[in-house]
């Protein structure tokens, strides 16, 4: 009886009222966590809840496109580059899809999320792009600084090859002047400073007796003789030959051929005689060479 009287007693008005009161503590928390994720500002340190990858260790598994050793070839270092825009390449395909480049806001107006882009991807593509950046400049030096390696080393080797060819080149013309120096003592060349016929002095005129026909001939003491007649350094017998010529060639012209200093190579007529007011038939003296 007492419980029916109080339910008698309530007034209908505060029933009311504490209806109200116990539907408002109970929204108030869900207005309260309502308001918080519509007032809390997007994070930007923060890629949809995940952190960014580093710029400087790739989130996206590749090959190793850069080498830390001096030995790489140019080929391999151009083929490096090579990979890297291919990926560049790629990676900027993916931006483009999204209709965005390396620039573009991923905030609307009110500096909340884009709701009509991959956010995510987009980020991890661009921190890609980056490191993938960074790399080809590397890369690029390096190429940079092989080529000016590679270039002035081919100009030091064809600067050696080229000493070195001047060098045989002087050596050999060094041999070749001993080897005609020890044989005839001296080179001769014509009149017209042209090298003549291979011929060797074998005889070198000592003395010329003023008037005689030796002097007539325009023989002069110090020439030397390359030909006597049919007499030359391979036959001469130690003058002997030169001796029978001149035994039968008296009163008759012999063609002597001479090499004469800052002259050259002179062909002078003898004619051996005996009534010249002289001894011998020559008026000359021959030594051997």
């Amino acid at each position: 009886m007492h419980r029916r009287s109080l339910i008698r007693n309530i007034n209908p008005a505060s029933v009311s009222g504490v209806s109200h009161l116990c539907f408002i503590f109970a929204i108030i928390p869900i207005i309260i966590s309502k308001s918080f994720i519509l007032i809390a500002p997007i994070d930007t340190t923060l890629n949809m809840g995940m952190p960014l990858p580093s710029l400087h260790s790739p989130s996206i598994a590749s090959s190793n496109n850069t080498t830390s050793s001096d030995a790489t070839s140019i080929q391999d270092l151009i083929r490096q580059k090579d990979n890297l825009e291919s990926e560049l390449k790629a990676l900027g395909s993916v931006l483009d899809s999204h209709g965005v480049n390396m620039r573009t806001t991923l905030t609307s107006f009110d500096g909340y999320p884009r709701a009509d882009i991959d956010i995510a991807q987009i980020r991890t593509t661009r921190a890609r792009i980056i490191h993938l950046r960074n790399d080809h400049k590397a890369v690029m030096d390096r190429i940079e600084k092989a080529l000016h390696s590679h270039f002035a080393e081919s100009e030091k080797a064809a600067e050696e090859e080229e000493e070195e060819r001047k060098k045989i080149s002087t050596s050999s013309q060094q041999i070749t002047n001993g080897t005609n120096a020890s044989a005839s003592g001296n080179g001769y060349t014509n009149g017209n400073g042209t090298q003549t016929q291979q011929q060797l002095a074998f005889a070198i005129v000592n003395t010329v007796t003023p008037n005689s026909p030796a002097e007539t001939a325009g023989l002069k003491a110090g020439d030397r003789i390359l030909q006597f007649g049919d007499a030359n350094w391979r036959n001469h017998e130690k003058l002997a030959k030169v001796a029978q010529i001149v035994g039968r060639s008296e009163g008759r012209r012999i063609e002597v051929v001479v090499a004469r200093e800052q002259q050259g190579v002179l062909t002078l007529g003898l004619v051996p005689r005996r009534d010249w007011g002289g001894r011998g038939t020559l008026g000359c003296h021959l030594k051997e060479a």
